[in-house]
């Protein structure tokens, strides 16, 4: 019955993304173009394909031979236009994935801005510190720039195929519009595909000539304090945890969780959520339900950014609570094709943009 009412809400938003998508095609809508290298990583689905991780891939990656900068929206920042990420900024300034990347790349420029052509221009502005190469997180969607790179996450575990449309779904636009991805990517995948699933997948998605499809999954690492206090050791198995998260999709690192420690419960809310006073009361309730067990409180990476924001958590729990740092791999191999294609077109664009610049200023 709910879906019989959404239905006509999804047909009026398809129609609406439908004419969007058609005028930047047919060029009545204007895409912007910039002489550097600019590489969009973003989905189709709402929420919970990767997008940080595989940010953090690239920003590894290429860091090591050019000057990177990342720009997001910030998603549920409580400050709006362009602004800088500090390793000292605060979540609800910036958002938690930027923050999140900041401190894991200090030396990397960092910056949020909802409108991202001004963000790229404003990025530009600097001469001293201008970025070779911007990558855009979360921006599929975002059609008023146009990347030289265009990846499409999508989620292993919840094919689009067999998805519809918001809000009977959770899809932001038509499946068909992958056709503007140069790189597909399908993530959270398990440790090994067989040869007839890869066969599976490669006929779904129809690559066209300029696209490649590649595989990864998830590599979880060991805990991690969120705050700085003294932590106690974690011991896998034996340990009983409480999970924390506030993350689009945990089903996945809920596995992972339960498959190494004893879970004896969960605190889930919903994405990108920012704890109020209530929350906290309630993780030091459940907390002290179960203190003669001695637990440990885990969280995910990107809530632990928003976590820190809250100095009221009491001491004796800011000291038993950690995180699980996350990184991608990709599946046989594959990498070093990924790898190649991205370091290439940046080397080649950023030369492109080196010699325009040596020109324009021999014409002065």
């Amino acid at each position: 019955m709910l879906k019989i009412i959404l239905y006509p809400l999804s047909w009026i938003y398809g129609f609406v993304v439908y004419i969007r998508n058609s005028l930047y095609d047919y060029k009545f809508l204007k895409s912007t173009e910039f002489e550097i290298p600019v590489i969009s990583i973003g989905n189709i689905t709402v929420g919970g394909t990767g997008k940080t991780p595989h940010t953090e891939y690239l920003v590894e990656l290429l860091k090591k031979h050019v000057q990177v900068a990342t720009l997001s929206r910030g998603y549920k920042r409580k400050t709006k236009g362009f602004r800088l990420v500090e390793t000292t900024s605060k979540a609800r300034e910036v958002g938690d994935e930027p923050l999140q990347i900041k401190k894991k790349f200090p030396e990397v420029t960092v910056a949020v801005d909802e409108k991202r052509v001004r963000g790229i221009n404003q990025l530009l502005k600097d001469e001293t510190n201008s970025p070779d190469a911007v990558l855009l997180d979360d921006a599929f969607q975002h059609r008023k720039v146009s990347p030289g790179i265009n990846i499409l996450l999508i989620d292993y575990n919840r094919p689009i195929d067999k998805d519809e449309l918001l809000p009977v779904g959770r899809l932001r636009e038509r499946k068909y519009q992958r056709r503007r991805a140069n790189v597909i990517i399908y993530t959270k995948c398990p440790d090994e595909i067989t040869p007839i699933t890869r066969r599976i997948i490669m006929k779904d998605v129809n690559l066209r000539p300029y696209q490649s499809l590649y595989f990864t999954t998830m590599v979880y690492g060991n805990p991690l304090p969120v705050f700085d206090e003294p932590a106690v050791e974690v011991n896998e198995i034996r340990q009983s945890v409480i999970l924390l998260s506030g993350i689009a999709n945990p089903a996945l690192w809920q596995s992972y969780m339960a498959g190494r420690y004893a879970v004896i419960d969960e605190l889930i809310f919903g994405d990108h959520h920012h704890f109020t006073a209530k929350d906290l009361k309630t993780i030091e309730a459940r907390f002290i339900r179960y203190q003669e067990l001695n637990p440990v409180i885990v969280t995910t990476e990107k809530d632990a950014m928003r976590l820190r924001d809250e100095e009221s958590i009491p001491g004796f729990i800011r000291s038993r609570m950690y995180y699980i740092p996350l990184k991608i791999k990709f599946l046989d191999h594959e990498g070093k094709s990924f790898d190649k294609t991205i370091v290439g077109y940046v080397k080649d664009n950023r030369s492109n943009r080196k010699l325009h610049k040596r020109t324009n200023k021999r014409k002065g």
